[in-house]
């Protein structure tokens, strides 16, 4: 963390004649060598000199600046952005209060890996650290949830420092980074000399190095002896591009898959080796395979709490592989018999090249045979046909309806019944997972359709959860962003509710949502949005058929029945073959299938 740039330089800075100009002016040329095209974000005071800049770079037609009403609204619109293009997002907030808005969409791309730059006015030089109107030590606040972070307190250093904060946020295990920028710095002067990407970095730096060969034979040895081999996969695998290696080499050795929330897309759920997602809202039989397995493959995962459940009792009886390229994940957990670390998708293409110079003794036939057989006695449920709404079918009648959608989420029950029910491709799965951050899914929807307008997006939301971003709704109309939002509506904070049923003998304590519920419908059509509401099953699938199909943004409230739990579900420190909510297992039983 800098508060002036200090740089080491790796090819030098470009030669160009150096031109006069302001910093805001100097901070939008740089933007634009680093590929920058879109921008999210709202202005204020202490970041006027810079927003006069994005105006001229608007008007020179090579950027577009998508105004959202809240500034978390603009993090996560770059979270979303970065999520489905594997590009760096970028967003703006002023000072104080400004800054201080976009502190959760910050921690929300770190926990998740996501490559973004903030970029954030701050008071004048003169007057930092006098508590000046809308001052707020932003780079201080921020330092635990950043890869890196400066306060520019020269224009000069501009050029440099952009450079910098995209290299160091898309390389390595990616992650958002801060530039703050006073008012004074942006409204000075200077002689300004570009700066090309790549050819800075901070001093002190350290490239990954590439894997090491002995690790990679050593976790192949490891396979080949495996008779119940698990691949555990996480979002590295989506961040590295590692989805076909990853294919190849379960299909080879025929070894299942099971994702995380952040590995959903890696691998094809629709797959016989596929398991879906594992942990406390997994499959039964991913969550039986893991504690069963006689070796874990993890790769590019972090062994998360939600995941593991009691860390003692997951995957008891297996060795443990772990491709990983963050060393501070190695050993965090879960101490590995072999680690492989650098790059996952490097490490997955040479663990299969040299998988392919010998031949394959398959020992998973009978591995397989059993897994089978549990994906028979606990498949996820088929809802009902009768009463109300099931919030299954409506993600049921999504993956119907839009098999090829890119998919955002808020975060609670729906999103898990959308990891459950769902299939993804890589990076069409976007969901808040490490912070859990309700109001995530409207504006990382807005986020991925901007930087993929062809294609279709749907944001899965709780009635709880949109309601803490509900103001980007416009946000979608000025810009006719033709996401669709449907609201899995229950009337309750529905996954909190669920815990209040669980384990504190259902004291609805401030979860009831439905005195204070507000038409959605009509709160659509006041900003201008269309809407659309659905309360029978007769008309589900045709209205929601007409709906997606609608040109324009469009909300969709789904009434769904109310005291629906989420199922299997791990409760908390039990091992994970410990579930409840299947029909022939006995809860909490914890035998060895």
């Amino acid at each position: 963390m800098t508060l002036t740039s200090s740089t080491t330089a790796l090819g030098g800075s470009s030669q160009q004649v150096q031109k006069r100009m302001t910093g805001a002016d100097a901070l939008m040329d740089a933007l634009r060598r680093n590929g920058v095209e879109i921008i999210f974000g709202y202005p204020g005071g202490a970041i006027l000199p810079i927003y006069d800049a994005v105006y001229k770079a608007e008007q020179q037609g090579w950027l577009k600046h998508i105004l959202v009403r809240h500034e978390q609204g603009g993090a996560h619109a770059a979270d979303g952005y970065a999520r489905a293009t594997g590009r760096v997002g970028v967003c703006f907030g002023t000072s104080g209060p400004g800054a201080t808005n976009l502190v959760t969409g910050i921690a929300t791309a770190q926990m998740d890996s996501v490559p973004m730059v903030v970029i954030t006015g701050q008071v004048p030089r003169p007057c930092i650290g006098t508590d000046a109107f809308q001052e707020t030590d932003i780079f201080g606040i921020t330092l635990p949830i950043v890869k890196h972070s400066w306060v520019v307190r020269d224009p000069g250093d501009l050029a440099s420092v952009v450079a910098q904060a995209f290299f160091i946020a898309a390389s390595g295990r990616p992650g958002p980074v801060l530039i703050d920028i006073p008012k004074d710095v942006g409204q000075e002067e200077f002689d300004y000399q570009p700066v090309e990407p790549g050819s800075v970095v901070p001093a002190g730096f350290h490239r990954f190095p590439a894997p090491e060969l002995s690790s990679i034979e050593a976790a192949l040895d490891l396979i080949d002896d495996a008779q119940r081999p698990l691949l555990y996969v996480g979002g590295g695998v989506i961040s590295a591009g590692a989805h076909e290696s990853l294919k190849g080499f379960a299909e080879r050795h025929q070894i299942p898959v099971t994702t995380t929330l952040m590995g959903k897309g890696a691998f094809d759920e629709r797959h016989p080796l596929a398991l879906g997602m594992l942990g406390m809202h997994g499959t039964a039989y991913a969550n039986f395979a893991v504690t069963e397995c006689d070796l874990l493959i993890a790769v590019g995962a972090r062994f998360d709490d939600r995941v593991t459940g009691k860390l003692d009792t997951f995957a008891p009886r297996a060795r443990v592989i772990h491709f990983e390229i963050d060393p501070a994940e190695v050993a965090k957990n879960r101490r590995p018999d072999v680690a492989v670390l650098g790059d996952v998708g490097v490490s997955l293409v040479k663990l299969f090249d040299l998988s392919k110079q010998k031949s394959v003794e398959l020992r998973t036939s009978a591995w397989l045979t059993r897994i089978e057989s549990w994906k028979n006695l606990y498949p996820l449920m088929t809802p009902p046909e009768e009463g109300p709404i099931y919030p299954q079918e409506v993600l049921l009648a999504i993956r119907d309806l839009a098999p090829e959608a890119y998919i955002t989420t808020d975060v609670g029950q729906h999103q898990m019944w959308a990891a459950q029910y769902l299939r993804n491709g890589p990076r069409q799965w976007i969901s808040s997972a490490g912070l859990g951050t309700m109001g995530f899914g409207m504006p990382a929807a807005i986020g991925v359709q901007v930087a993929l307008p062809d294609e279709q997006v749907v944001c899965i939301a709780g009635d709880s959860s949109i309601l803490m971003n509900i103001q980007e709704l416009g946000t979608l109309i000025e810009y006719n962003i033709p996401a669709k939002i449907v609201i899995v509506n229950n009337h309750w904070q529905g996954m909190v509710r669920q815990w209040q049923q669980s384990f504190y003998e259902d004291r609805y304590s401030a979860t009831d949502m439905l005195p204070g519920m507000p038409d959605f419908v009509a709160l659509a059509k006041a900003f201008r949005v269309g809407g659309v509401l659905i309360t029978e099953r007769k008309d589900l699938r045709s209205s929601l058929k007409q709906a997606l199909a609608t040109p324009g943004p469009m909300l969709i409230d789904v009434h769904v029945r109310r005291d629906e739990n989420c199922y299997p579900m791990v409760p908390p420190g039990k091992s994970n073959a410990q579930m409840v909510g299947l029909s022939n297992h006995p809860e909490l039983s914890g035998v060895s299938l």
